[in-house]
């Protein structure tokens, strides 16, 4: 359900999201009937709902005696999330100041699964303003399908173009073929290449997944470094 996982890639849990879903369909109510909504025992949707109620997404108020919950409206969600982005602005030339001369000093980052592969995908689309990308789209959408699919809808949104060397198959081809629609220029690798990942390079960021075994991205952050890829993909470009 899109609206589910909507909600998951906005940062709630599997178990909060059924408990928020079942407070906003019963407009107000006790415990009692948001356990029975949600399916789930009242001790862990009481644990739940003070969760819910510390992202101030829920309310609650007594009645006779008798703790009764509601969900706040859902446009909170879209003031809460602008909030904390606020937040870390205001305190964003502190962190830069901390940082001071370790900038300068290439920097490398590990993720392990696909939850925090998703999460060097947000900075990209985050950050970037073009990508480059060598990559086998198998692989890609084989892990990452559906969420993948809408990180493209979401980039498209933002106007940021991506140029692809894919390894050749049925979706890189696909890939190929649609790319003119969605800002994406795509060219196939001679058939001698064979590996399991992408990289994708924006800005002073390489960014390197592995998809064979345990799931694995490291970020690497350099000018220096990002600039010699930059070479080494326009190279490949020319030659394909």
């Amino acid at each position: 359900m899109k609206l589910e996982q909507t909600l998951k890639d906005y940062g709630l849990k599997d178990k909060q999201i059924k408990v928020y879903l079942a407070c906003l369909q019963l407009g107000t109510g006790p415990v009692v009937k948001i356990a029975q909504k949600a399916g789930m025992p009242r001790s862990t949707v009481y644990e739940i709902l003070d969760t819910l109620r510390g992202l101030n997404l829920v309310a609650t108020f007594l009645k006779k005696k008798i703790k009764y919950f509601s969900a706040e409206e859902p446009d909170h969600l879209i003031h809460y999330a602008e909030t904390r982005v606020n937040l870390l602005k205001d305190v964003l030339p502190q962190l830069n100041a901390m940082a001071g001369e370790f900038r300068k000093r290439p920097t490398v980052r590990f993720y392990q699964g696909k939850d925090e592969m998703k999460i060097v995908l947000e900075e990209m689309l985050a950050e970037a303003d073009s990508v480059l990308c060598f990559g086998a789209p198998e692989d890609l959408f084989r892990e990452l399908g559906d969420y993948f699919y809408r990180l493209v809808e979401r980039r498209i949104k933002k106007k940021i173009p991506v140029r692809l060397l894919a390894l050749d198959s049925a979706r890189a081809r696909e890939r190929q073929t649609k790319g003119p629609k969605e800002l994406r220029a795509v060219k196939i690798l001679p058939p001698n290449y064979e590996f399991h990942g992408n990289i994708w390079i924006w800005k002073n960021k390489i960014a390197m997944f592995s998809f064979v075994g345990d799931l694995v991205a490291v970020v690497i952050e350099s000018k220096e470094l990002a600039d010699m890829q930059k070479a080494m993909f326009e190279n490949l470009w020319e030659r394909c």
